[in-house]
């Protein structure tokens, strides 16, 4: 599904991050990205989303060369990223009302998308309802809580039906329960619909509870990928069992010693 093959790229003065660096995730699997503080853990989210461009090297989303964002990518950020004028309903349609507008043009939807007004605003309530706001839709964003606001981010980018989801932490501000909660409707999303997904995050058990495979980045510039496979997906109710809490303790010494490495800079 995601082919990162020799990929290149640094910020000028601070040199590269990445350096002939490759990694290749298959379709329906759910990977987290974990790495000490400016390792490069957002930009190569953001080079898979097609919002950075590669200084060398490719990157490919099925089969497909990525050039810039393409229509059947989800992205969810952790600034929610809502219209403050707008209904939660009308920021949850936002990107079906710009489908309409465009069209299947292949470039701004996909060529391939059917256009149904009456199916859209079904698909608008089931992930409302889904991720329990049915009952704000007629709400504002600044009248909910940072918690509403990121359920509403999700069902916009959920309800465009992506096949493949990316998230640059998603649940970082949340209180404790509530982001528990939202881990559980990802992780159920992902069961049963089988979506490939990517997330980036610092915390270490939500990288153990949305990732089937975790990737660890380094300090420096990534050469060699670090993967760590892991079968503690979705596990959220045993995080105080031995086997959970060695996977989280054998992360903390992978991401320590990345922090220490320079990478060959």
């Amino acid at each position: 599904m995601i082919k990162v093959t020799n990929l290149r790229f640094g910020y000028g003065e601070r040199g590269d991050i990445f350096d002939d660096f490759s990694v290749s995730m298959k379709k329906g699997e759910a990977w987290t990205i974990i790495g000490p503080s400016g390792c490069g853990k957002t930009t190569l989210l953001f080079l898979i989303a097609g919002l950075n461009t590669p200084a060398g090297g490719m990157i490919s989303v099925g089969g497909q060369k990525i050039h810039r964002p393409r229509p059947r990518t989800g992205l969810v950020l952790q600034d929610h990223g809502l219209l403050p004028w707008a209904t939660i309903f009308d920021n949850v349609r936002l990107g079906l009302e710009i489908r309409h507008f465009y069209g299947p043009d292949g470039k701004h939807s996909p060529a391939d998308i059917e256009l149904d007004q009456k199916r859209d605003r079904e698909r608008v309530a089931y992930w409302l309802d889904r991720l329990n706001i049915s009952n704000l839709q007629e709400m504002y964003p600044a009248q909910l809580s940072r918690g509403q606001r990121q359920r509403a981010a999700i069902a916009r980018t959920l309800v465009m039906e992506p096949d493949m989801l990316l998230m640059d932490e998603p649940f970082s501000a949340l209180d404790a329960p509530i982001r528990e909660e939202l881990q559980k409707v990802m992780n159920g999303f992902h069961r049963e619909e089988g979506l490939t997904s990517l997330t980036v995050t610092h915390d270490i058990e939500e990288a153990v509870v949305l990732g089937e495979k975790i990737l660890v980045l380094q300090q420096g510039c990534n050469v060699r990928p670090l993967i760590v496979d892991n079968h503690l997906l979705g596990e959220i109710d045993r995080k105080s069992d031995p086997e959970f809490v060695n996977r989280c303790s054998e992360l903390r010494r992978l991401i320590a010693g990345a922090g220490e490495r320079e990478g060959g800079r």
